[in-house]
């Protein structure tokens, strides 16, 4: 992992950043601002906790990831790297950090689905400890594809 990039929770002054990365990936979320606010408030239901990947030296968000918290479970709703940093450490760092808050928030499983042509994002979530549970038939539009659901148990002790 590059040790510039530290792993935070994503706060207000975030979100120009955010959604310009987002917008600047063709497989990240094209959220509203305001879904990018309530990922970032404590008050709103579903609880989500936000974090974000910034280079130390640039400031630049490098990638994010935001989880719902219904516990005992948490489901990732997006995970996203730039490009210049895929396959550095990045994603996975944001994941480890990501479990081990949501552990301490009460989750003792993650979900996810991915579309089920997604090999890399697979692999990737295999290489985490991710077993593949299921698919949703169908669940994906444009194109029209399944999703593959998958599931992390979370550690007693995350730290």
């Amino acid at each position: 992992m590059n040790p510039e990039i530290a792993i935070r929770r994503m706060a207000a002054n975030d979100l120009d950043r955010v959604l310009a990365l987002s917008q600047e990936l063709p497989s990240a979320p094209v959220w509203p601002r305001s879904a990018w606010l309530n990922a970032i408030d404590p008050n709103s239901t579903p609880r989500r906790i936000a974090l974000v990947a910034e280079d130390r030296q640039s400031g630049s968000i490098r990638g994010f990831a935001v989880a719902s918290l219904l516990p005992p479970h948490a489901e990732l709703e997006s995970i996203a790297v730039a490009p210049d940093c895929q396959r550095l450490g990045v994603g996975r760092k944001l994941l480890q950090e990501l479990a081990i808050e949501l552990q301490a928030a009460g989750a003792c499983e993650l979900v996810l689905e991915v579309r089920s042509s997604n090999q890399p994002a697979l692999a990737f979530y295999r290489s985490l400890g991710f077993a593949q549970t299921g698919s949703r038939p169908a669940y994906y539009a444009d194109p029209i594809e399944d999703a593959a659901l998958m599931r992390l148990p979370l550690p007693s002790d995350p730290r």
